[in-house]
Order: C-alpha cells, then sequence, then structure tokens
C-alpha cells in the first residue's frame, strides 16, 4: 500500500528538500521526454523547454545546457531532424524517432505521469505559500510522530485518521 501510493508521486514529492529528494528525470528519460513531445509535432528548444515546464507545473524548468545538447544527440543519432523556419531550428521526430519512442512505451507513460503529480504541487508553490512550510513541516512532523506511538494500536489508529480527516475537510473548507 505505502509503496503504490509513494510510487503514485514518482517516489518522492516534488517539494521535498533533502531527504528523499531526486532529479525530475531519470537516466535516459529526457531523450524519451523529447521525442515524446516531437511526436505531437515538430517544436524549437524553446517550446520544449516550456512544454515540459507547463507538464510540471512549474516545478521543473529544463535548461537549455540540458535540452539543446540532447536535441543535438537526438539529431546525430537520425532519431530527429532539424529544419530552419522563420530564422529557428525547428526540430521534428523521424521514422526511426517514432520505433525508438514505440520500444518503451511504459517509459514514457512513467514520465508523464510523474509530471502531472508535480504539476498538481505546481500550482500551490509561489512566493504567497513559502511562509506556511515551517508549520506544515511541523504539523507532518508531528503526524509522522503519532503514527509511530498508536502504530497497531487499532484504536490509536483510528483517532489518528479522524483526527487528519478532521483537519483535511476543515483545510478544504477554507476559502
Amino acid at each position: 500500500m505505502r509503496n503504490e501510493w509513494w510510487q503514485s508521486y514518482g517516489g518522492v514529492w516534488p517539494w521535498a528538500t533533502g531527504f528523499g529528494r531526486r532529479r525530475f528525470f531519470e537516466s535516459g528519460e529526457p531523450r524519451l521526454a523529447i521525442l515524446s513531445l516531437l511526436s505531437e509535432g515538430p517544436k524549437h528548444g524553446y517550446q520544449i523547454m516550456k512544454e515540459m515546464e507547463e507538464r510540471s507545473g512549474g516545478l521543473y524548468r529544463a535548461s537549455a545546457g540540458s535540452v539543446y545538447p540532447t536535441l543535438q544527440q537526438l539529431e546525430d543519432e537520425e532519431l530527429i531532424r532539424a529544419d530552419q523556419q522563420e530564422g529557428k531550428r525547428v526540430y521534428s521526430i523521424t521514422d526511426a524517432g517514432r520505433q525508438e519512442l514505440a520500444k518503451d512505451p511504459d517509459a514514457v507513460r512513467r514520465i508523464w505521469q510523474r509530471a502531472e503529480n508535480w504539476g498538481e504541487w505546481g500550482h500551490c508553490m509561489n512566493p504567497e505559500t513559502l511562509h506556511i512550510l515551517k508549520p506544515l513541516g511541523s504539523l507532518s512532523k508531528a503526524a509522522w510522530q503519532a503514527v509511530s506511538r498508536v502504530g497497531g494500536k487499532p484504536e490509536g489508529e483510528e483517532r489518528l485518521r479522524e483526527i487528519l480527516e478532521r483537519a483535511r475537510r476543515e483545510l478544504e473548507e477554507l476559502r
């Protein structure tokens, strides 16, 4: 159960720092993500970077230093091609690129599922919300400590669930 929930968020809460933090992309995933985006239609580098950011709710920001070398590598491997349009290099996927993308459709699905999960948090993470991080951290710590104290005691676990559900409902009712 815990592992399914944890994995649904890509193994980490996107806003977590320190413990458990990992990069957005695993090894080899940036190239699959770019191929996937280009399979939807031709794009220039900046469009690719913007779309990656949008799909993660702004929590992942691709840099030119990571995207353009990957585009060059994909072009060298003849998985994409670049054409000049209105003074910009516009990239398109080739048939070989589509074949490469089709080798592991589950990996592509996982990338965009992770982006969607991160995106769910992205709309909440802005300068106006940063002041609540410390009390939120304290609340989380207290909840985890309570779990360790009442774990295995059905009446304690039920009481803890009631407290957390009541807090969630009250927070959702705030306008």
